[in-house]
């Protein structure tokens, strides 16, 4: 059911968890780790095998432009958020790391998290 290639493995942000609090390198780390868990859980329940962070969604599990636009309206319901005009590019969801990146760019540009 579940190849070696997908399986998630131990968070890599624990590196940056060792400066000061507060500071840049370990804000975006800290915000992104819960985005990180949901994705993966989405991901995982929608295509029943297990995702690395940087597994391409689209090349390695076959899915379609279709589940993008799932991906989208999950997006967007479970983080606030807006997806629009060029963010609607399919590289914007091609990995769970990317897609994290994304959600905090756009929590940030809509003043959804403090600095």
């Amino acid at each position: 059911m579940t190849t070696a290639d997908h399986r998630p493995t131990a968070d890599t942000t624990t590196a940056a968890t060792t400066t000061a609090p507060g500071s840049a390198a370990t804000g975006p780390a800290d915000r992104g780790e819960p985005i990180r868990k949901e994705l993966l859980r989405f991901l995982e329940s929608r295509t029943r095998t297990s995702w690395l962070p940087d597994t391409d969604v689209f090349a390695d599990g076959g899915q379609s432009s279709l589940f993008a636009m799932e991906l989208v309206v999950h997006l967007e319901k479970s983080f606030g958020i807006s997806i629009r005009g060029t963010d609607l590019r399919l590289d914007n969801f091609r990995s769970v790391t990317v897609m994290t990146a994304m959600v905090l760019r756009l929590q940030q540009a809509a003043g959804g998290q403090d600095g």
